[in-house]
């Protein structure tokens, strides 16, 4: 029992040695960079809307979110998100983006397997689960909203 304990520690450090240091400070700021980016790109689009379209701040929300997904389905199409993807990290997964990447990934790797069976029932693999706790929480938030709104109204 000890001498496997003792080969544990000896493997470990020798594991330690040879690891790859990743340097997260760089790769925070590269995160936090491309992320970044990525929200100020939406911003123009939402100004956009707004003035030439006539939209409100409230309004030009959804077809902002949706011009940033058709514009990441077309960058994954061409494989130039999934580069930036290497680079950002979770700069490029957090934003609305990260979604339509996920989306259209899956869509393009069962592509070959026929419309239904391929693309329809694998598009939704990583997406589905996201969009079922987002409503859920939207649920739950909503109902707590609501009970403290009807307790304060009393």
């Amino acid at each position: 029992m000890a001498d496997q304990k003792n080969k544990a520690k000896q493997y470990q450090s020798f594991e330690d040695k040879r690891e790859t240091k990743r340097p997260i400070l760089l790769n925070c700021v590269k995160a936090f960079l491309v992320g970044g980016f990525i929200c100020l790109i939406g911003q123009v689009i939402t100004t956009f809307y707004i003035y030439y379209f006539d939209f409100t701040e409230q309004t030009a929300g959804n077809p902002t979110t949706a011009t940033l997904i058709f514009i990441t389905m077309i960058l994954t199409g061409f494989g130039l998100y999934n580069r930036l993807g290497q680079f950002a990290g979770a700069g490029s997964a957090v934003p609305v983006t990260g979604f339509g990447n996920a989306v259209i990934s899956a869509a393009m790797e069962h592509r070959t397997e026929g419309f239904i069976l391929g693309v329809g029932t694998n598009m939704f693999k990583l997406a589905g689960p996201v969009i079922v706790y987002g409503v859920f929480a939207a649920f739950v938030i909503a109902l707590i909203k609501t009970i403290f709104l009807q307790l304060g109204g009393l």
